[in-house]
C-alpha cells in the first residue's frame, strides 16, 4: 500500500501541475512560476493533497541532477575552460561582496555576528536550477550575460562545501583552532577525492559509452547514460558536494565524447518531467500560515534581497567593464535566493545560527524570489533596452554620448543610422565609409563605443529605443535606419520608436527567426533581414554549386527562398 500511496501522491502532483500551468499560461504566467504555485496549492499549508513529501523531494532532486547534467552536456568542458576568469573574478566578487553587505545589514538589525555572517552567505547564493532552466529555454546560455551568470552560479555552488565546513566554527562548537584544522583537512580530502573521481571518470566514461553504443541498443544506451549521470553525482556527493553540482560535472565529462548529442536527446523528456517536480516541491515548502502572519516583514525582506542583489551584481559587472546590457540582464538573473540556501538552512538546524523566525523568513523570501524570477527574466530585455536612457551614463563610462552628436542639417541629412555595432554593424559601416556615405552609429556596449571611437568612427553611446536619442542622431532627416541589435524585444521596441520619430525613413531590421518578421513588420519595419532565411540561402547555394547546378538555377532557388520573407512583409 505504501507504493500505491507514493504513486497516488506523484499522480496528484503531476495532474494539478498540468491543470494550473495550463490555466496560468493563458494569462502568460511563466511556466516555472506555475509549477511553484502548483506546489503551494497542493502542499501541506495549502490544500494538503499530498502526504508523501519525502518521495516527491527525492524525485525532485533527481530531476535537478538531470537538469544540471543536461546543461553540462550542452556547455562542453572546452567552453567552461574559457570561463575561468569569469568564474573566479566574477563569482568571487559577487559572493564576497553580497555576503559582506548583507551580513552588515543583518548586523544592523541587532542580530548576533555569527548569525549575520551566516545570513550573508545564504543570501549570496542564487537559484542555479531556475536561472539555468530559464537561460536554456531562451537559448541564452552562450549569450554574454548567460556566460557570466553561469560562471557566477558555478562559483556559488562550489562555495556550498566550504560554507558547510565553516558552520561549526560559526556556531562556536568545539575548539576554534582544532575546528579550523579539521575544516582545512576536510577540504583537502574533498578536493583530492574530487580530483580522483573526475580523473577516473574522464578515462572511463568515453570508453564505456563507445562499448555500449556498439551494441546499437537504444534502451541500454539511455540506461547507461543515467547510470553515469547519477553514479558520478552520487560519488561526488559523498564528498559533501551537492548532488546537482556532481551531475553538472558528470555532464561536462560526457560532453567531451562523440555521444553527447544522443545522450542529451534521449534524456530531455525524463529531465523535463522530473525537473518540474523540483519547482513544485519548492512551492510545497511555503508555510502559508506563517507567511500571512508576517506578510509585512517578508515583503520588506524580499524587496531588500531582490533589489539589493540586483544592485550588487550590477556593480560587479560594471567593475568588470562588461557591456550595459550584460550588466542589467545578469543582475536580474542573479537577484533571487537559491535552492542551496535551503541546504544551508536545514544544516543549521540545532546549531543556534538561525533563531527567532529567521529560518522561516529566509525560506519564505527564497520561495517568493524564485516565483518572481521568471517574470523578472522575461522583463529583463526591456529593462536592458531602456537602461541607456539613464542621464550621464555615457560620461560614467567615458565614451561619446548621442547628445554630443553634431546637430547641423548639413552634417545630419540623408544619412544612415546604424543601431548596434556587432559584426553586422561593423561590416555595414565599413562599406558605407568606402563609398563616402554619411552614417552615424549608436550602441550600448561602452567597450565597442570606446574602441570604435578611437578608430575615428562616428559612434555614440545611447539607447536606440529612446526617441530623444534618435533625435540627437538626426533620425527625422535620415534616409535609412538599420536596427542590428541582438535582443529581439529591444529590436521590436526600437522599430516602433524609429517609426514614430522618422516616419519616412527606410527601416531595415535584422532578426534571427522567420517567426519574428510579422511582428517587426507590424511595428513598422520596411525590410526584415532574417538570419534563418539567409543561412538557408547560403546553404542552398553551396550545396547546389558542388552538385554541379548552374548559376542561374542557384539564383532562382535563392530568390524562391527569399520570397518567404517577402510574403510575410506584404501582409501589412
Amino acid at each position: 500500500m505504501t507504493e500505491l500511496n507514493a504513486l497516488k501522491d506523484v499522480l496528484i502532483v503531476l495532474a494539478v501541475a498540468v491543470l494550473v500551468v495550463s490555466l496560468l499560461r493563458r494569462i502568460h504566467v511563466p511556466i516555472i512560476a506555475g509549477f511553484i504555485l502548483s506546489g503551494i496549492i497542493i502542499g501541506p499549508w495549502g490544500l494538503g493533497l499530498v502526504s508523501g513529501l519525502h518521495e516527491v523531494h527525492i524525485l525532485a532532486e533527481v530531476g535537478i541532477a538531470l537538469l544540471l547534467f543536461g546543461i553540462g552536456l550542452e556547455l562542453q568542458l572546452s567552453r567552461v575552460r574559457r570561463l575561468w576568469r569569469l568564474i573566479l573574478v566574477g563569482g568571487g566578487l559577487q559572493v564576497g561582496l553580497t555576503a559582506a553587505v548583507f551580513a552588515l545589514v543583518a548586523y544592523s538589525f541587532d542580530l548576533p555576528t555569527r548569525t549575520s555572517i551566516f545570513v550573508g552567505l545564504i543570501v549570496a547564493l542564487s537559484s542555479t536550477a531556475i536561472v539555468l532552466r530559464a537561460l536554456s529555454s531562451r537559448s541564452e546560455t552562450e549569450a554574454p550575460h548567460g556566460r557570466f551568470t553561469l560562471s557566477v552560479l558555478v562559483f556559488q555552488d562550489l562555495c556550498v562545501v566550504p560554507i558547510l565546513l565553516a558552520m561549526p566554527l560559526l556556531a562556536g562548537t568545539g575548539d576554534a583552532d582544532a575546528g579550523l584544522a579539521d575544516a582545512v583537512l576536510t577540504l583537502a580530502k574533498t578536493v583530492g577525492g574530487l580530483a580522483v573521481i573526475l580523473a577516473a571518470a574522464w578515462f572511463l566514461v568515453p570508453r564505456i559509452l563507445q562499448w555500449i553504443a556498439m551494441s546499437r541498443q537504444r534502451e541500454l544506451f539511455v540506461l547507461t547514460v543515467l547510470v553515469i549521470c547519477l553514479g558520478i553525482a552520487y560519488l561526488i556527493s559523498t564528498l559533501g558536494i551537492s548532488l546537482a553540482l556532481g551531475a553538472f560535472l558528470a555532464g561536462l565529462l560526457v560532453s567531451g565524447s562523440e555521444y553527447r548529442h544522443q545522450a542529451l536527446t534521449e534524456l530531455i523528456p525524463l529531465r523535463e518531467v522530473l525537473t518540474s517536480l523540483f519547482f513544485i516541491s519548492v512551492g510545497m515548502l511555503l508555510d502559508l500560515d506563517w507567511l500571512v502572519g508576517h506578510a509585512g516583514v517578508v515583503a520588506g525582506i524580499t524587496a531588500l534581497v531582490f533589489f539589493g542583489k540586483f544592485a550588487l551584481v550590477f556593480l560587479v559587472t560594471t567593475i568588470m567593464r562588461l557591456p550595459l546590457r550584460v550588466c542589467v540582464l545578469s543582475a536580474v538573473a542573479l537577484a533571487q535566493l537559491g535552492e542551496f540556501g535551503f541546504v544551508l538552512i536545514y544544516a543549521a538546524d540545532g546549531t543556534g545560527l538561525l533563531t527567532g523566525g529567521i529560518e522561516e523568513a529566509l525560506s519564505a523570501t527564497a520561495i517568493i524570489t524564485m516565483i518572481i524570477t521568471p517574470a523578472a527574466l522575461a522583463a529583463g530585455p526591456k529593462l536592458a533596452a531602456g537602461a541607456g536612457r539613464i542621464p550621464g551614463l555615457g560620461q560614467l563610462y567615458g565614451v561619446p554620448q548621442t547628445s554630443e552628436c553634431p546637430q547641423t542639417e548639413m552634417v545630419l541629412r540623408n544619412h544612415v543610422i546604424i543601431a548596434g555595432y556587432g559584426v553586422a554593424g561593423q561590416e555595414l559601416s565599413q562599406a558605407l565609409r568606402a563609398m563616402k556615405a554619411p552614417y552615424v552609429i549608436v550602441d550600448l556596449n561602452a567597450e565597442n563605443v570606446r574602441a570604435a571611437s578611437a578608430q575615428g568612427e562616428p559612434i555614440y553611446f545611447g539607447d536606440i529605443t529612446s526617441s530623444e536619442v534618435l533625435r540627437h542622431v538626426g533620425a527625422p532627416s535620415a534616409s535609412q535606419v538599420v536596427v542590428a541589435v541582438n535582443d529581439p524585444a529591444a529590436a521590436e521596441l526600437a522599430t516602433r520608436t524609429v517609426r514614430s520619430v522618422a516616419p519616412h525613413a527606410h527601416l531595415v531590421v535584422r532578426t534571427r527567426y522567420l517567426l519574428d518578421i510579422e511582428e517587426l513588420v507590424r511595428a513598422g519595419a520596411s525590410e526584415v533581414v532574417t538570419a534563418e532565411i539567409e543561412a538557408a540561402v547560403e546553404l542552398t547555394a553551396r550545396v547546389l554549386s558542388r552538385q554541379g547546378s548552374t548559376s542561374e538555377a542557384i539564383r532562382e532557388h535563392q530568390a524562391r527562398i527569399r520570397t518567404r520573407t517577402d510574403d510575410i512583409e506584404t501582409r501589412r
